[in-house]
């Protein structure tokens, strides 16, 4: 099984080069380089062209018109393969880690959807294991100290302020895995709750909220540093009333999710957030949910029910029923749609795919960039920028032609 060999750090796999693809380096794309991995590492990357024989001890792997880009992170991702990891089941969750792996995710945090404290507190038990495993990146809690008004697809009755000591509570249950946290800042106790996050570690992110441009700017200098789902569960910019959005978009502090599935946001809105937060500030994620991977039809999203048609999901039932519920993404096609649709750079991508959402989970000493030394997480993509081969850690979990 593809997750049962990605937790292993073999020190005496053969040598691969991958010679003759455009590389992403972070100093800019190179043509027709070479790079190198051995034990799991990525040795030399380089930005030359060599003939294949020359110096190329262990297994060459010839990618003339192919682009290796690093492994992809994502920090909110809910499901996709059918499963989802709010479902405190270890197996679902590990095959939710494998359907977006052999989509070239090589790293992720895996969230949570609102419920009661005591099945939160089971789930991030389950996942907390899986992190120290070192299957996932960390948890992300999204909900339950959000805003009724702005629910989305978090159901209304069991939301809740956010109390710093419920707060406290879940970061306990998770045992130190807690990468993220969504909070509306506007509801009782939510600066007091960023406050704390932000002493624990844990990335404070503002979402599903109705939170005014003055009380979110009070939330970002409280220590929030993240927006979940830019313009997403939050009202919408004003020329009166600018809102979060302005707020979240002009503060260097703050880094912006974005869902580039062409549906959850317009191109040129999504332009538009690139453009004024600059693309050091951006990190395309999922928000996927479990049907990512798979067919339309009929799947749970925490405790609701989701129908998902011509690739949308919407809540099914109940109070929120026509709410869009999270995507059926997979960030190959979010890379693929950045550099094919949105006028994107292929560097501007990997910021916004690997290097910064690497960067804020604290993963940048070992991935997020091709370079000598890192984890040999990377993804292969052909001409048409379509995934044809995934390496987690040095082992191929999709094999490129040749390999």
């Amino acid at each position: 099984m593809a997750q049962q060999q990605s937790a292993q750090r073999p020190s005496d796999l053969r040598r691969t080069v991958l010679a003759g693809a455009r590389i992403a380096r972070p100093s800019g794309v190179v043509e027709r380089g070479r790079l190198t991995v051995e034990g799991g590492l990525i040795g030399d990357v380089l930005s030359r062209d060599l003939d294949l024989a020359e110096g190329a001890a262990g297994q060459v792997v010839d990618l003339a018109g192919h682009l290796v880009v690093p492994g992809f992170v994502d920090m909110h991702v809910h499901g996709g393969g059918g499963g989802s990891f709010s479902s405190a089941d270890p197996e679902e969750c590990l095959r939710v880690v494998d359907t977006h792996r052999r989509h070239g995710t090589t790293s992720m945090v895996a969230s949570t959807v609102t419920g009661e404290l005591a099945d939160l507190a089971r789930q991030a038990a389950v996942l907390a294991e899986l992190v120290q495993q070192g299957e996932l990146a960390g948890i992300h809690f999204e909900g339950p100290f959000i805003s009724p008004h702005r629910c989305g697809a978090h159901q209304p009755e069991l939301l809740r302020d956010p109390d710093p000591a419920d707060v406290r509570k879940l970061l306990d249950a998770a045992h130190g895995t807690t990468s993220m946290m969504t909070v509306a800042p506007e509801l009782p106790g939510g600066l007091d709750s960023v406050r704390l996050l932000a002493d624990a570690g844990v990335i404070a992110a503002l979402g599903h909220t109705d939170s005014s441009y003055d009380a979110t700017r009070e939330a970002v200098d409280a220590g929030a540093t993240v927006a979940t789902h830019l313009f997403n569960a939050m009202p919408p910019l004003g020329h009166r009333t600018p809102g979060p959005v302005a707020a979240l978009l002009e503060d260097e502090r703050v880094t912006v999710e974005l869902i580039d599935d062409g549906t959850h946001l317009h191109p040129a809105v999504l332009q538009m957030a690139v453009r004024e937060a600059g693309a050091e500030r951006v990190a395309f994620i999922t928000d996927a949910m479990g049907a990512a991977g798979m067919s339309d039809g009929r799947y749970p999203l925490g405790p609701m029910q989701v129908e998902v048609r011509d690739g949308v999901a919407r809540i099914s039932e109940g109070p929120t029923a026509g709410s869009i519920a999270g995507s059926t993404l997979t960030l190959d096609r979010a890379f693929k749609r950045a550099v094919t649709v949105d006028g994107l750079t292929v560097d501007q991508a990997v910021q916004a795919l690997s290097a910064n959402p690497a960067r804020l989970l604290g993963l940048a000493g070992r991935t997020g960039a091709l370079q000598t030394g890192k984890d040999a997480d990377l993804v292969v993509l052909d001409a048409a920028y379509d995934v044809v081969g995934v390496m987690r850690r040095g082992e191929w979990l999709v094999r490129p032609p040749g390999a």
